[in-house]
């Protein structure tokens, strides 16, 4: 039931927008009475950053996978961390990371969940990954991801691919 309301949470927020999202929304989407939805997740706050940290912990699996297929130790997370988030790039508004990255930039507890789930991983990874050259890899990549997201048009998946090689030109 939890696995399933996180589902159409995430989907409920691609396609109204989190602003939009309703517990009720979410609730009949999920086929459970809205009490049924708050005993798992007593509120809408509760239920997004529940959300956010499903993400998050599905990041972090696709990012130890690409990790372990890279033969580099030096810069690994960073190439891992730019592939996954060309691929969220790709998705454009299709991909729940759209509706809640916009909320992380004004909403003082996802920002926490992310910032303290990026502080995490850079500790985790401090000795491979803490050169300037590859902040600054990560930083763009934030920064393209960002500016696809908010484009209207954005950029075609060519022109990503062409840019995501670049960048992890720069981790090695």
């Amino acid at each position: 039931m939890r696995r399933s309301l996180l589902d159409q949470a995430a989907r409920c927020a691609v396609d109204q927008g989190l602003g939009s999202l309703t517990l009720q929304a979410v609730a009949d989407a999920a086929s459970v009475t809205k009490g049924g939805l708050l005993h798992h997740f007593p509120s809408k706050q509760a239920l997004i950053g529940a959300v956010f940290r499903d993400l998050l912990q599905k990041l972090d699996a696709q990012i130890d996978r690409l990790m372990s297929e890279d033969d580099s130790k030096r810069g690994g997370f960073t190439r891992a961390y730019i592939d996954a988030f060309f691929q969220v790039t790709l998705e454009g508004s299709e991909s729940p990371w759209a509706a809640l990255s916009i909320s992380c930039m004004t909403d003082p507890h996802l920002r926490t969940l992310w910032s303290d789930w990026m502080q995490k991983r850079l500790k985790r990874h401090a000795e491979t990954d803490d050169h300037p050259d590859l902040k600054i890899a990560r930083y763009a990549a934030d920064g393209i991801w960002l500016a696809n997201l908010t484009e209207t048009n954005g950029l075609s998946a060519k022109e990503l691919d062409a840019l995501r090689e670049q960048l992890k030109n720069l981790t090695k």
